[in-house]
């Protein structure tokens, strides 16, 4: 998505500033989820195991280690640590929130990072949101490389909602997990309806489509790590319908990458 020179530079700062930064803070990382989170395993929430194997076999990738953190703030993320196994945090409240078949949608999700090695850009990103600022000669370019980072991962969390889709196959489980983290609650969920969501992404396209609409949308998202859920529902619902999906599909088959 961006051009040669842009994503010389990019790759450049993303790789110096990692390589920087990383001895301590992912030490810090990884103590901070073995000492603070449950490691799920064949015996310790084997249900779980057995859906982020199942996602990583039809990935055609190897499964990480997945780690359950107690946090009321429903949310997933992936880290890959240098010279280590990557891993998956899951917090708890997003458990509770999610049904079994969208549970496996983000766990999906997160092994899309690691299939498509969005390590060193998500690694780049924590460290703008550490403070990047601070580092000498860093702050006159920081705020160019940030709208072009975010614009980046933008675009990789898309490509990760795709990952989500191949392996549960159906469209309305990846839209209903971006519905809950927009608006769900445990106690609310069995009345939520994707169809109404997606309708409201449309009317959302619609209020957008004017001038002073595009320039409030662009405002909008321009600092956003993840797009807006209703664009990102209507983003799915759109590939779902696509033949790049029907291909893709197709071809998972023929590799026997298939649901039993």
């Amino acid at each position: 998505m961006f051009g040669p020179v842009r994503k010389s530079v990019l790759s450049c700062f993303a790789e110096h500033f990692a390589a920087k930064s990383r001895p301590v803070s992912e030490q810090v990382m990884v103590l901070q989820n073995i000492g603070t989170s449950v490691l799920v395993s064949p015996n310790q929430l084997p249900e779980l195991h057995q859906l982020l194997v199942e996602a990583a076999k039809l990935l055609n990738t190897e499964a990480p280690d997945l780690y359950i953190r107690q946090n009321p703030v429903p949310n997933a993320y992936t880290l890959a640590i240098n010279g280590k196994k990557p891993f998956i945090v899951i917090h708890t409240s997003l458990v509770e929130l999610l049904t079994r078949k969208e549970l496996q949608a983000v766990l999906a999700h997160e092994l899309g990072h690691l299939k498509c090695d969005h390590g060193v850009w998500l690694t780049f990103a924590n460290i703008l949101t550490m403070g990047a600022y601070t580092v000498p000669g860093f702050g006159m370019v920081a705020g160019f490389l940030e709208e072009q980072l975010y614009r980046w991962l933008r675009a990789a969390e898309l490509t990760c909602d795709r990952a989500a889709l191949l392996v549960v196959q159906d469209p309305k489980v990846v839209i209903s997990v971006l519905m809950k983290l927009a608006g769900g609650c445990p106690s609310l969920a069995d009345q939520l309806n994707v169809d109404a969501f997606l309708e409201q992404a449309r009317s959302y396209d619609k209020a957008a489509s004017n001038p002073v609409g595009w320039y409030i949308r662009n405002a909008q998202t321009r600092e956003l790590s993840h797009p807006l859920p209703v664009m990102r529902a209507r983003e799915i619902d759109e590939w779902s319908r696509s033949q790049e999906y029907k291909t893709v599909t197709q071809k998972m088959l023929q590799l026997g990458l298939n649901r039993l």
